[in-house]
């Protein structure tokens, strides 16, 4: 791995042209996503009138059949050039989220579509999320992914920290669904971001068999079960993200209902701590270059399982506000740290004509996990209440480290031939 000592040389390290329209387009399209954070729930209540139950379908059955919609997705784009199906998933998600302005417009909007729509961004989300990682790992040598990763990581949380103030205040100026527009926009925007890159992309070898057949929906499955290194850090992110995921809907109802938060206090303790995931992105590439991928990889799992269990204890005031932004900074630090080098990690240990299956699997099982522990954790909540559930599912993330890889895993041999032309025009 190439030395590195902050964000200077994070910035300063050259990826090439297409890296950054690449790394561009997905700034734009996270900060449209951020900027509409929570427009559906809103739009669901505030034109809608919908209930408890609708508002949280939107997410959960949203979520968990666009995962379900997406299998097959996965085995189709990995025998097909990234980049066209990249511009196509950015170009379905803007249409679909126009179709919630066009019909607020005419007074024909619906619930249904609104549950429509929320399908076919997850589906598609995962699609290119699948995509992309097959596109980078193609497009970039092993030793500048890491790299490539903690841009990406710190674009995410810089967008998450400056995308919901902005979109709180052009939904007070100009209504919910004003939001959903500028997403869908950044996905148009996106789409031509990654059509300027150029078409060098090689086609991919034909699939061995004619047509796809239904084993073959399982492959990335199989492919990660079959790895001693890639399972253990897949069953961990699967459970580690859905027991995060699974209390806060909790965490909101007992800061605003029972504590007597207000909006902006919740707002604020969760934006505030965000700048942690920026420091984090920026210390990854130092702290593997010093201690080792592997070594960071298992700590920073570790430290990042400690925290969630500290918002059970959350009380009101001042002092509740201060402990809910501390657990949220210590966790999301760690995040900011680990995720660029698991991401990295994941890319290395899987073979180039596998990084689309196996990443669609990863997503689709993320997904479906957190769909479903928020929902069982929503039945916690009601029968044990909800700090005893936020204990809980905080106790059980002490156990997740347990399931991270013990070994450190061999890099896959990369193939020598240069797939796009030299990336020495322009830098990123």
């Amino acid at each position: 791995m190439r030395g590195g000592h902050g964000p200077g040389h994070l910035l300063g390290h050259r990826l090439g042209r297409r890296f950054g329209w690449l790394w561009g387009a997905y700034g734009t399209s996270a900060l449209g996503t951020w900027l509409a954070f929570g427009a559906f729930p809103l739009i669901a209540i505030r034109v809608l009138d919908a209930g408890p139950a609708e508002v949280a379908a939107l997410s959960s059955v949203g979520a968990a059949v666009g995962a379900a919609a997406a299998v097959p997705l996965g085995p189709w784009v990995e025998f097909r050039r990234k980049r066209p199906v990249l511009i196509a998933t950015d170009l379905v998600r803007c249409a679909a989220l126009l179709t919630i302005p066009a019909a607020f417009a005419f007074g024909a909007l619906t619930f249904l579509q609104l549950l429509l729509v929320s399908v076919v961004v997850a589906a598609a989300d995962i699609t290119f999320r699948a995509a992309s990682g097959a596109y980078l790992k193609a497009l970039l040598p092993a030793e500048d992914l890491l790299v490539a990763n903690a841009r990406f990581e710190s674009t995410a949380w810089t967008t998450t920290i400056i995308g919901p103030p902005l979109g709180g205040a052009a939904i007070g100026l100009l209504g919910p669904v004003a939001t959903v527009v500028a997403d869908a926009v950044s996905y148009l925007l996106s789409a031509l971001g990654i059509r300027a890159m150029g078409d060098h992309e090689p086609r991919p070898e034909p699939r061995a068999a004619a047509r796809m057949r239904t084993r073959d929906l399982l492959d990335g499955w199989r492919y990660i079960l079959a790895d001693a290194t890639l399972r253990p850090l897949f069953f961990n992110t699967a459970l580690f993200n859905g027991l995060v995921m699974a209390a806060q809907p909790l965490l909101a109802v007992l800061m605003l209902g029972r504590l007597g938060f207000a909006p902006w206090q919740y707002g604020l303790a969760f934006a505030a701590p965000s700048i942690g995931g920026l420091l984090g992105s920026w210390l990854a590439l130092p702290l593997v270059t010093r201690f080792g991928q592997h070594p960071v990889l298992i700590a920073l799992g570790a430290l990042r399982a400690i925290w969630p269990v500290g918002l059970a204890f959350v009380g009101p005031g001042t002092r509740g506000l201060l402990l809910v932004m501390g657990v949220e900074l210590g966790l999301i630090f760690c995040c900011g740290v680990f995720n660029p080098v698991y991401a990295t990690y994941r890319l290395e240990r899987t073979a180039p004509d596998r990084v689309a299956r196996t990443l669609s699997a990863w997503a689709v099982t993320t997904k479906a996990s957190t769909a479903l522990l928020t929902a069982v954790w929503g039945v916690l909540g009601g029968l044990l209440g909800p700090r005893t559930a936020i204990a809980l599912a905080g106790v059980l993330l002490l156990a997740t480290p347990l399931l991270l890889p013990r070994r450190a895993a061999a890099r896959l041999p990369e193939p020598r031939p240069e797939p796009y032309p030299s990336r020495s025009s322009g830098s990123a």
